[in-house]
């Protein structure tokens, strides 16, 4: 009897196992290589990118189609080839620094105009805004979470640098965009690299695929997550616990905006509150804005979001 139970219950564990297995496979797959993607999205892109600012991809064009805005590849993180975007400021002789803009899970360079925009025409920074791996005309096998995004970022900040030869430039980004600041943050950057403004950004991949499986997979237990995250190691080389926007913030001792939507559910709210509090060093603002949901604060307070970048720049500037 008691032989026969040990091996009901070698049984069920290898059923549990396995089941945990094809479920973290499946999470693993489900997050990071979702489809369309890349050029395949690129329309749909277009369009939020207007409903988010109504006529930026007119403007854009416009700025192509007169040479100012441009293309560039290089060859980034892991030998896959990534893209960016890049235009002068509105009084090139007269800039302010240069920006480059990040943005978020499953969008591309196209998404956040209305920050390339602010950037160029009412800040009048030179702007850089590159496509992340897996996302618009660049390559990559999956979405890295800002966690290796930030080593391919480390590869841009030079060339924007070549490209404008500014002395103060400011890392901008946008929920996944504003993670993978956060992530670089940390790391040895050149001098250079001045100002940090983060947009909604979750405080670490493990927290926040945690909340998506709450809202999205809640009869999936918690533990699929060590799965999943196994599966994504072996895989691409990377797990889910290391990616921490928390750990590289207490690296971090230049100045850094953080910014969150108070309704924000998707990042909940409480992710700022804990990225705020991470960053120990350095000059730091945080703005939480009301009624804002995902990555929305500009759109509901255009004005007052521009006027808060521009006096935190300011005051990075005397830092």
């Amino acid at each position: 009897m008691m032989k026969r139970l040990i091996n009901i219950a070698a049984i069920l564990a290898a059923a549990v196992s396995l089941s945990s297995c094809l479920a973290g496979k499946y999470m693993s797959s489900y997050a990071l290589t979702p489809e369309p993607h890349g050029v395949a999205d690129i329309e749909r892109t277009r369009h939020k990118a207007d409903s988010l600012m109504p006529g930026s991809t007119a403007w854009y064009d416009s700025l192509k189609t007169i040479g100012l805005l441009k293309d560039t590849m290089i060859v980034g993180h892991n030998n896959f080839k990534v893209h960016a975007c890049y235009v002068p400021a509105a009084k090139p002789a007269e800039s302010e620094g240069t920006a480059i803009v990040i943005h978020g899970y499953g969008d591309n360079h196209l998404v956040f105009l209305y920050l390339v925009r602010m950037y160029r025409d009412e800040l009048n920074y030179n702007v850089l805004f590159p496509d992340l791996q897996y996302h618009g005309y660049s390559e990559g096998n999956h979405i890295q979470m800002g966690w290796n995004d930030r080593l391919d970022i480390e590869k841009w900040i030079p060339i924007a640098h070549d490209i404008f030869k500014d002395d103060f430039m400011v890392l901008h980004g946008v929920s996944m965009g504003g993670a993978t600041v956060m992530m670089t943050s940390g790391d040895e950057l050149p001098d250079y690299v001045r100002a940090f403004v983060e947009d909604c950004g979750y405080s670490s991949v493990v927290m926040q695929f945690n909340n998506n499986r709450k809202q999205s997979f809640w009869f999936i237990p918690p533990d699929v997550l060590q799965s999943a995250s196994l599966v994504t190691r072996k895989k691409y080389g990377w797990g889910f616990w290391e990616a921490s926007s928390l750990k590289q913030l207490e690296k971090c001792e230049k100045p850094m905006l953080f910014i969150h939507g108070d309704a924000d559910d998707f990042v909940p709210t409480f992710h700022v509150y804990k990225n705020y509090e991470a960053k120990k060093k350095g000059y730091k603002e945080m703005w939480v804005t009301p009624g804002a949901v995902h990555a929305n604060s500009y759109a509901k307070y255009p004005q007052e979001y521009t006027q808060r970048v521009r006096d935190f720049l300011a005051k990075a500037k005397t830092l």
